[in-house]
């Protein structure tokens, strides 16, 4: 299907996406005494009247999750690629687009400080959909932010934060605007690496700004981790989990074709969501370029409301990083080690009524081939991916399998992907994405 079609015949229907609630704390510490009293009044009676940011939902209604970026700690100089980010924000509005899955009329957004060392604070946030410029928006759906009732937000080290409901009609598959305010110096210590969009920073107060007035620009998402949507109570979710190939590296800045956009649009008419927890780098049993699979499996998978079906798609950088300068120090994983892992994600999946899919690991024959990180490939490295999908085939330990390996590879060399399919011989091009995704039916993902 094609998006623009998509994106045409719901742009007026209310379905929405994926979530869960997370606690969140304010800082009264610069308030009086007198003040502190007056304004937890107010947000009592505002919850007493019906008026107040937690207003009951529907009856026929959930919150739950459209968007995801799953968040990493950012990283030191002794790794080979860089942060992508600034030294610090200071006085500066940061401003980031997203394609949600599922739309709604009411939406929740999440800011994260969860690798933060001291408490992060955002003077002010709006949301917004975009306009047609690269940092510009429509000014007439601009939208203040609020959490706790209050627009200045203080987010405690190590803490997420979760908006009020915000009254902002999004189609589904359509787009959004996020603007934050950070007065700072402040550190950033919590992002995704790989946004596969160009976010803008610009200098003072911008956040109702049409556009971003000299903006730098990022490929980062900073703070902005989840979007929440108010959806009808059937709605399902579908979470990708893996590395920078589900995370859709390589694919195009702002084009929405890594195979979870791709999923997203073929399930959208059946009113179930679909979230990108991907993360380039991500390994199953180690943690550098984000936490391990184990580790942060609960955050970005079970804690999902509504979540029906977690699809797994992770292995290849534990194999192929031992030895080459992403891990020059790290031994070589075994066979039994990495299916003990996988074991973990199924146990701790089907403890939590989730079904869970694998998706074979597909062929790198080339990957990084006459570059700087030459050496990504190796003829051992091969020979355990080969193993593992053997194992995964065969082993009938998960709920369905996906054979992307089948699928990817080239006629002509079972080690190398499809050249029309493949972008630099590790990652997927956009039609190599589309195929994977088609590969999940239905019954894949739900069983008969």
């Amino acid at each position: 299907m094609e998006y623009k079609t998509l994106k045409k015949s719901r742009c007026n229907q209310n379905i929405s996406g994926i979530g869960h609630m997370v606690q969140k704390k304010r800082n009264f510490a610069g308030l009086s005494k007198a003040m502190r009293i007056g304004l937890t009044v107010i947000i009592i009676v505002f919850a007493i009247v019906g008026g107040g940011t937690n207003k009951t939902l529907a009856d026929d209604a959930i919150w739950v999750k459209t968007w995801t970026a799953s968040p990493e700690p950012t990283w030191t100089g002794d790794f080979p690629l860089p942060t992508l980010l600034p030294f610090n924000l200071w006085n500066q509005t940061v401003r980031q687009k997203v394609r949600v899955s599922l739309g709604g009329d009411r939406l929740r957004i999440v800011l994260s400080n969860e690798y933060g060392k001291a408490p992060l604070t955002i003077e002010s946030v709006h949301i917004a959909l975009p306009g047609s410029e690269a940092s510009a928006i429509e000014t007439g759906t601009d939208t203040v932010v609020t959490f706790s009732g209050v627009e200045r937000l203080v987010i405690p080290a190590g803490a997420p934060a979760i908006s009020d409901p915000i009254e902002l009609s999004v189609p589904a598959l359509g787009e959004v605007v996020v603007s934050f305010f950070v007065p700072g110096p402040m550190p950033i210590e919590t992002f995704h690496w790989d946004a596969l969009e160009i976010g803008h920073i610009g200098i003072g107060n911008q956040v109702s700004n049409g556009f971003i007035h000299q903006p730098t620009e990022t490929t980062t998402r900073i703070f902005l981790t989840d979007i929440l949507m108010q959806a009808p109570l059937n709605t399902k979710v579908v979470v990708a989990f893996g590395d920078s190939i589900t995370d859709g590296a390589a694919s195009g800045l702002g084009t929405h074709s890594s195979w979870p956009d791709f999923l997203a649009e073929n399930l959208v008419l059946n009113n179930v969501a679909v979230l990108n927890a991907g993360i380039s780098g991500a390994r199953l049993l180690d943690t550098r370029m984000g936490e391990n699979a184990m580790a942060r499996f609960s955050r970005d998978v079970l804690s999902v409301l509504n979540l029906k079906t977690v699809i797994i798609l992770i292995g290849i950088n534990d194999i192929a990083w031992p030895g080459h300068p992403f891990a020059p120090n790290a031994p070589f994983p075994t066979k039994e080690q990495l299916i003990a892992g996988y074991r973990q994600l199924i146990a701790a999946a089907h403890a939590h009524n989730v079904r869970i899919v694998a998706a074979t690991l597909t062929p790198y024959k080339d990957a990084l081939k006459d570059t700087p990180l030459e050496g990504y490939y190796t003829q051992k490295g091969d020979d355990l991916r080969r193993q593992i999908n053997d194992w995964i085939r065969l082993s009938g330990e998960f709920d369905a399998v996906v054979d992307l390996d089948k699928q990817m590879a080239s006629p002509d060399d079972p080690l190398a992907i499809r050249n029309a399919w493949q972008s630099d011989h590790l990652h997927f091009s956009p039609k190599g994405n589309k195929a994977a995704a088609d590969l999940m039916t239905l019954e894949i993902l739900f069983g008969k």
